[in-house]
């Protein structure tokens, strides 16, 4: 995962960069303090993957500054995550963003070739819950991962789910998304043999309770495997599924 400290490590070993060099590149500048926020700068180098940028209650001219600081300590890549379209609009005049409405996120760079250990699928109960499900897809892809989308396969129509057997089978890590009772995680658990990342949405009537009512059926799912995050956090999902794909033997 650290691959900013290894390529450090590597270029001491052959003698390209001193000793010296490289503790000075792993110690200077931590952070830099812009007055309304402190920029992590060793994000990468502490987790192996940089500071992403959360836009909501950030004014565009503050997420600007933000990505600048950024680019001028050498980050080329950037994700901005709940980013509203006027605010995209207005970032996009200064860096060439790419902006997905439907996952409210933005991409400066392009997407690495996926390197992880195999794919990760996607799932959600229905259609309403694609936003939250595209969050995560956008933030999987930006780290560098094979994603597969399958939308609309809840269990009101189980049939649907069981037509994508193969990529459940032969998945790294599944992410279920779903409001209502959230019991797609569960039946999704009881059929996969990798880790299941369960997604608890704010779908639903009344008595969903804006998302509880998904979050406490997970979190009480009798299928191992099954981890559960925040109801609407597609970000922490698409997160935690790149660690999970990324993992390394540490001996």
């Amino acid at each position: 995962m650290k691959t900013e400290v290894k390529a450090i490590l590597e270029a001491v070993r052959n003698g390209s960069v001193s000793v010296d060099d490289a503790l000075l590149r792993l110690k200077t500048e931590p952070f830099e303090d812009i007055g309304f926020a402190k920029v992590d700068l060793h994000r990468n180098v502490r987790q192996g993957r940089p500071e992403v940028i959360y836009g909501a209650g950030k004014t565009a001219e503050q997420i600007i500054s933000i990505m600048r600081t950024m680019i001028d300590h050498g980050q080329t890549r950037i994700l901005i995550t709940r980013l509203d379209p006027e605010s995209a609009d207005t970032i996009g005049k200064v860096f060439p963003v790419r902006y997905h409405k439907e996952a409210k996120a933005a991409v400066l760079g392009s997407n690495p070739v996926p390197d992880g250990i195999g794919q990760i699928v996607i799932a959600t109960g229905g259609t309403s819950d694609v936003p939250v499900a595209e969050e995560a897809a956008v933030t999987a892809a930006f780290f560098g991962n094979d994603v597969y989308r399958m939308y609309d396969v809840g269990v009101a129509g189980l049939h649907r789910l069981l037509s994508h057997k193969e990529q459940i089978m032969n998945a790294a890590v599944i992410i279920a998304v779903a409001g209502m009772e959230g019991a797609l995680a569960s039946v999704i658990g009881g059929l996969a043999d990798c880790p299941v990342i369960a997604v608890p949405t704010s779908v639903g009537y009344g008595a969903s309770f804006g998302g509880l009512s998904a979050l406490l059926s997970m979190l009480n799912s009798c299928a191992g495997g099954v981890s559960v995050v925040n109801i609407d956090n597609g970000f922490g999902a698409g997160f935690l599924a790149d660690r999970i794909n990324h993992m390394e033997a540490k001996k």
